[in-house]
Formats: structure tokens, sequence, C-alpha cells
């Protein structure tokens, strides 16, 4: 059988890795059933939407999830036009869409939550934001393979138009809608950054309620889940609300407890998501400054974002950060060099090796990421973020499209190993939750690459990934927030030829030669 699968064209996800099974159930919420901790934006959709990747009980026989949602030929449609005409993945989407339909997530769907082994009797809880082209599945290897190592991970849809195609359920007093996707260029001006923030407030204001969502669940509330699998059997064949085993199992109510993450876009995101609400009090005392975020001072996400709270960038995208409306919140730190924090040491950034070598957005992304942004040089009185790149890696690695679709980047972009280019990120990752005092099961010896006993009195298992010294680890290059003196200091003016912006640009691209050239 294992010879035979060798000849199945169907692209498939490897096992994860970590020690638990991955149960997953989709959530679609109306909107008028949960608080908002900001006014909702003009173009809010009328619901939010989630894929809950968690720990779930062994030897469940659930049905598999789809990689490419229902209603499937609209998605791959979707992909197809955002991809461009000239892309090889392009092709894949459009030609040899029955191979898509049935890739599978490695995960059961609506299984039964496995009881937490921690020691405050709760999972710990991570939200990732998607980036552009991205949805609530495009990184599930990456979140599933932290639910493996013990996380509930929330994936919300972001409906702003950077998804695709996005599909809005009717409610009781609102009428199914689609959101398509917004192709708005990735050079500055001030049409663009407002376009930008846009959808930003959008996206924020989706963060916000999926975050009141996760605590009415958590707290056992009722609410509408109108995602049609919402109930499933169990063994002994009774029904039940998948989301009421949530109950009193998220660490959600701990202030500085969740895990904030997520990739390009998504990392603007999580920046400003928890900047707005950190510097909430003083937002109105600067004149110039428009929030895109405003919650009340007794909103539970105010109480819930401290400088302890883990936050982890991945191939931060610096452009919708540089509005001239959001100057002052750009210039101020991240929450953890607050002088209660911890400094970077709560605060991970993973570059891809092509945004690595895009010299002018690297050096925009070591001042948002340095304790003083605004100072020039950057000064330094607490630690540095951890702060790394995997070589040979691209722009879509971090997501799934470098697992499935792993010719198409290695021959385009130079993308090598994206399963370990994967185990990396998702090492240094759960590295960093476990130096915050998160729970989360121990890496494996497969994982870390190695074959003996390890001699690391007084260090934590899996320590060598954040070590700032280069070698520790083959191609997992550390960094630092320095700036180079050789690099001109002026705004990026445009998008470089060696780096992508999710796989809009490389819908543009030929791949003929394997070289980038504008179709």
């Amino acid at each position: 059988m294992s010879f035979l699968s060798r000849f199945n064209p169907t692209p498939t996800f490897p096992s994860y890795t970590g020690p638990y099974k991955v149960g997953s159930v989709d959530v679609e919420i109306p909107a008028t059933d949960l608080a908002s901790p900001s006014p909702a934006p003009p173009s809010a959709p009328s619901t939010v939407a989630f894929r809950i990747f968690y720990p779930c009980e062994a030897g469940s026989n659930e049905r598999p999830i789809r990689w490419i949602p229902n209603p499937q030929r609209g998605y791959v449609s979707a992909y197809a036009r955002f991809l461009g005409a000239n892309s090889a993945l392009s092709h894949i989407f459009s030609v040899f869409p029955q191979l898509l339909y049935y890739v599978s997530l490695p995960v059961s769907r609506n299984a039964r939550l496995l009881e937490p082994p921690t020691k405050t009797e709760r999972w710990p809880v991570i939200i990732f934001s998607h980036g552009l082209g991205g949805s609530r599945n495009a990184y599930s290897h990456l979140v599933g393979s932290l639910a493996s190592h013990g996380a509930v991970v929330i994936a919300p849809d972001h409906r702003d138009g950077s998804a695709p195609i996005s599909y809005v359920r009717e409610t009781e007093n609102t009428p199914a809608a689609t959101v398509d996707y917004r192709r708005i260029a990735h050079k500055p001006s001030p049409d663009v950054y407002e376009q930008r923030n846009e959808q930003l407030r959008i996206r924020l204001w989706e963060q916000g309620m999926v975050f009141d969502a996760l605590l009415k669940i958590d707290e056992g509330k009722v609410v509408n889940n109108l995602d049609p699998n919402h109930s499933t059997k169990s063994r002994k064949r009774e029904r039940f609300e998948v989301l009421s085993m949530f109950k009193n199992k998220l660490d959600v109510h701990r202030p500085g407890a969740i895990t904030w993450a997520g990739h390009s876009f998504g990392a603007t995101t999580t920046i400003q998501l928890v900047k707005s609400t950190f510097y909430h009090a003083s937002a109105d005392e600067k004149e110039g400054y428009v929030p895109l975020f405003t919650p009340s001072a007794s909103s539970e996400i105010v109480k819930q974002i401290t400088p302890a709270s883990p936050v982890m960038l991945l191939d931060l995208w610096c452009l919708p950060l540089q509005g001239p409306s959001t100057s002052w919140l750009r210039d101020k730190p991240m929450p953890c060099y607050a002088p209660s924090g911890p400094g970077g040491t709560a605060l991970l950034a993973i570059e891809s090796e092509a945004f690595f070598k895009w010299q002018v957005h690297l050096e925009e992304t070591k001042r948002v990421l340095s304790e003083f942004p605004g100072s020039n040089p950057p000064v330094h009185t607490k630690p540095g973020p951890r702060f790394f790149y995997p070589i040979s890696s691209a722009h879509l690695s971090q997501s799934d499209f470098g697992i499935l679709f792993s010719w198409v980047t290695t021959k385009v972009f130079g993308a090598k190993e994206p399963e370990r280019v994967l185990r990396l990120n998702v090492r240094a990752m759960l590295q960093v939750m476990r130096d915050c005092g998160v729970e989360v099961a121990d890496t494996s010896r497969v994982d870390m690459e190695e074959t003996g006993e390890v001699a690391a009195t007084g260090k934590a298992q899996d320590w060598k990934i954040l070590e700032p010294k280069a070698g520790t680890i083959a191609g997992w290059i550390p960094l630092t927030t320095d700036l180079d003196s050789n690099v001109a200091k002026e705004k990026i003016s445009e998008a470089p030829s060696d780096a992508v912006v999710e796989g809009e640009v490389m819908g543009e691209m030929t791949v003929e030669n394997g070289k980038r050239e504008a179709a």
C-alpha cells in the first residue's frame, strides 16, 4: 500500500509530530450574538468565522476535513483568479481541481476534546491571523502542529477582502453574502495606506469578536454556531454540542495567557491589535492619530493583553504599518518592552530568507521589533526579540502551500526542505511559549534532530532553537535588531524582485526559467 501511495498525485500533509491527536471544528457566529470591544466598522461582516484546532481523544473515526472548504468549486475558482493566469499554482488550481478536492487535513472532525494535563486544568490558547490569500485552513499544518503539542489554536477567517473568497452564511436578520478578494497595490501611497487601514479595521474588529466568542464558549454560554457540522456523535452515540466540551477548558481569562500570532498581513494585524489595545488609554491625546481599534477601558481584551503576552510574528509585512494616520502607534514599542515587561523574550519574529534579503524591508522590520522604534539608532535596555530566519525558505513556506506544492516553491523561489522549515518555526514558537510560562508538550528528539542524551543542565528542553549563537542549528540563522549602516534609511518605495507578498505577487510571475519576471 505504501508503494502504491507514491503514485497518488493528490497532495498530502505529513503527520503532526506532537504527542496528541488533533481535532477540529468550524465555527461561525452571528455578530449580533457577540460583544465587540470596539465599534464595528461600516463594512464589517454579519458573522464571525474561525476554525479551532485542539488536542483530542485518540481513536476517533470522524470524517476527514477537506483542505478546500465547501463550496469547493467556488474556492478553487477564486484561488485560480487570485494566483493569476501565469503561475504554476494557478495551473494546478484551474486545470487539476479534482486533485485538490480530496486533499484532507490530518485532523478528526468534531472529535472529543482531550482533558488538559496542565496545572491550570485548561489548554493554552493561540489566536493565529492569516495573511493575504490565506484562510482558516491555509496554515493548517503549522497550527495543527502546535495543537498536537497541547494548544488550542484559533484560526479566524478574515472577511476583509484579503482571502481569495469568503462566504458569509445567512442569519435570522441578514442574507448570505460573498466577500471577494480586494486587489490593492503593494507600493505605498495615501490611497494604499487607507485601503489597508480599512482592511485592518475589519481584521481587528474580528479578532476582538473572536476573543469574546472564546470567553463565552469557555463560560459555557450557548452561542449560535451556524456551521452545519456543529454537533456529532460520540462513541456512546449520544449527540452533543461540540462547543460545550470547551467549557472551563480554555485559558482565556487569565491576563496575558493568550498567545497572539500571525503571518505576513496577519503579523501586521497582530501588531496593530496588541499595540492598539495596550496603548488605548493614551491614544486620544495624540493629534493626527486615527486609531483602527478602540477597545473600551472596561473590555476584557484590555485586561488580557499585557506586557507578558507572547507575540509571534511570521514574515511580518511592514507596509500597512507605515500609514501617516497611525504613525504615532508605529513609533510605540511592543508591550513586552514596557517597564513591567520581560523584553523581547516574549516576542518571536521569524523571517523567510526571501524577506531577509529584502534589505530595506528588513531594516524596517528591525525598527518595528526594537525597544524604541522611533529612536535613531534604536536604543536597547531590555533583551531583544527572538529573531531568526531559516535558509532556503520562501514567504509561502510558513503556509500550507510550501508543504502541498513544494515543487513549485522550490522551482520558483528556491525553497528547500518545507517540512523541516515548518518544524523549525513550530519549535521556536513552542519554546517561546515555554519561556513565557505556558505549559505545552515537549518537543520530540526527532524534531530536535538529536540522537544522543541532551546535556543541557539548567536549560529548557529545546533551548537550542532560541540560541542567539550562529551555527547552533544548521540553516537556522539568528538575527538582531541592529541596523545596517550600509542600507539606505528611506522608506520602502517599491516591492523587491527577490521577495513576494503572498501568492498575489507570485501569481503575476512566470516560472518557465525559474526566475521571477513580471508577466
